[in-house]
């Protein structure tokens, strides 16, 4: 097999490409073969030791992946070889290879590409998690999206529509907002990419021209940073303010705001939600499914990248420059 190992701690320019032996499957775990990995944001941040998840070295980063069962380990009842899959890894997905427990397989159905597949399970869960068991959205209401062009943003933007919301999603440049408007966005806004207190009231009165002085009843906040205190501040009484990320850094937000608005700040931890509740997230994996077999929802895979290229697809999603999502695929030329 052949994998990008991260042996210090550094960027994605100190991932090596490696070539190992297949590794066996243990008690209740299952060999996949790769086919297609997604790229996230988290996986810029495992190889740097700043993600909560932190691998003995050397490991390969990549916790998303989609491809065949080649073979099973003891116990193992719910697949089989030649069975088609998809899972969430934490680590282990940037390489042609895999172990992975059996329970966090999810079949995959037949008429979704491996690249498709790989681009869905941790974005939309993400959203899907943070729009409707925590937000509980409802039809009509106004859905504020920080870094809609972004992986888990477009996913949002998706599921925010099918949910019968609308949507207004925020991205730093108009070519974003472009591609926004084609996943069915109703509005759209570009915001500073320097966010001093002049940018920031101008964000926040933009929103609320936008929403007509009612402001949006969820804001899904995958930004942070000096973006999340405006877009707290354009909220309707009794709104949601989901914190998803701050790849522009941990907010420090007025906490008389909430107060005055009767808003809840609630936080979206997808990962730790899945663990404490696996029949949940089977429920939310199913109606995904079903959202993608009704052509409601479809991942927006912008880019490929070769197993060699890892470093070039964490790169762009570290520069915050992917939309949608970026995908490696191992059968891919060099």
């Amino acid at each position: 097999m052949k994998a990008m190992l991260s042996t210090d701690p550094g960027g994605p320019e100190t991932l090596e490409l490696t070539d190992l032996p297949d590794p066996e499957p243990g008690k209740g775990q299952v060999l996949v073969r790769v086919h297609a990995a997604g790229v996230n944001y988290p996986d810029t941040l495992i190889i740097r030791d700043l993600y909560q998840m932190k691998p003995r070295r050397p490991f390969a980063p990549g916790g998303e992946i989609a491809g065949e069962v080649l073979s099973c380990g003891e116990g193992v009842s719910n697949v089989k070889p030649g069975d088609r899959v998809l899972a969430l890894t934490g680590y282990g997905g940037f390489a042609t290879h895999a172990v992975a427990p059996a329970q966090a397989l999810v079949p995959l159905p037949d008429a979704m590409p491996y690249d498709v597949a790989a681009a869905f399970i941790f974005t939309y869960g993400t959203s899907y998690h943070a729009l409707h068991d925590r937000a509980a959205i409802k039809p009509g209401e106004t859905l504020l999206v920080l870094g809609a062009a972004g992986g888990v943003g477009s996913a949002a933007i998706e599921l925010g529509k099918a949910a019968g919301a609308r949507v207004i999603a925020a991205v730093s440049s108009e070519e974003k907002a472009a591609f926004c408007t084609s996943l069915g966005a109703d509005d759209t806004l570009v915001y500073a990419k320097e966010m001093d207190r002049d940018a920031q009231k101008s964000l926040s009165n933009e929103i609320k021209t936008l929403t007509g002085h009612k402001g949006a009843d969820v804001v899904y906040d995958a930004v942070g940073g000096d973006y999340a205190e405006p877009a707290l501040r354009a909220m309707a009484w009794q709104g949601r303010y989901l914190v998803v990320g701050f790849p522009a850094g941990i907010p420090s937000l007025p906490l008389n705001l909430p107060l005055l608005k009767g808003v809840q700040i609630v936080g979206v931890f997808w990962g730790d939600a899945v663990r404490r509740d696996p029949q949940a997230h089977a429920a939310n994996m199913k109606a995904l499914f079903d959202l993608y077999a009704e052509g409601r929802i479809a991942p927006p895979v912008s880019a490929h990248f070769a197993l060699p290229e890892t470093a070039q697809a964490l790169n762009l999603m570290q520069d915050r420059k992917v939309m949608g999502k970026v995908v490696i695929l191992m059968d891919a030329p060099e």
